[in-house]
């Protein structure tokens, strides 16, 4: 209600009272707990500090950017690991399949094209003999897998007739049947087509080495 000059009564701010009495409450509180300090390990490098707030996790500025920087590795690595996890057996068959064709184009580097015998300009492709789609079971094998020309993989499709010429003026006529006769299925798992991965990783930079 107005008084009698027209004008409301001033009241009362009981939003600020009740700010008044929780910071009072809090200065009790903190009065009844003190933060008493005691040596901690630093999360970002290890030594013992003495925290100046109770939530302190690192000893200085430089450690807490560190920390930080700790903290995205570790979440990009279990993002990797997720990833990793995630794939299925095709998608690690085609990546190991890199690291073994790799390895092949570096074994056969000094060597001609299988199959038409010319050293190529352009291209050089690790062309199976037989072929990835009739015979699964060897796409991982580098007996089957050799360094051939971009147009005898592509554009003759392989060069099936040449490719077995060049393996028997290679390699004899008793490696070529026993390889056309190997029809022994392979059923990997994740764990050891991963491990094909890592060896011809490690042979290719071996071989590199070898090179150089």
């Amino acid at each position: 209600m107005a008084d009698r000059d027209g004008k409301r009564p001033q009241q009362i701010g009981v939003t600020g009272a009740g700010c008044v009495f929780r910071n009072a409450f809090f200065v009790w509180i903190a009065a009844l707990n003190p933060f008493n300090p005691k040596p901690r390990s630093c999360k970002a490098c290890s030594k013992p500090f003495v925290p100046t707030k109770p939530m302190q996790a690192v000893c200085s500025p430089r450690c807490a950017v560190k920390k930080v920087r700790q903290d995205k590795a570790e979440e990009r690595a279990k993002v990797k690991t997720r990833k990793e996890k995630a794939l299925t057996l095709s998608q690690r068959r085609a990546r190991a399949q890199v690291q073994v064709n790799a390895y092949v184009r570096l074994r056969d580097a000094d060597l001609p094209c299988i199959s038409c015998g010319r050293f190529h300009e352009g291209q050089w492709h690790a062309g199976h003999y037989r072929s990835r789609g009739s015979a699964l079971h060897l796409s991982l094998d580098p007996r089957n897998i050799h360094r051939q020309c971009a147009p005898c993989n592509t554009h003759l499709h392989g060069n099936a007739i040449g490719f077995r010429a060049g393996l028997i003026a290679r390699y004899g006529q008793p490696f070529v049947e026993e390889l056309e006769a190997d029809n022994t299925l392979r059923q990997y798992t994740a764990e050891q087509i991963d491990a094909i991965k890592d060896e011809y990783r490690v042979k290719t930079k071996q071989l590199m080495k070898e090179r150089e």
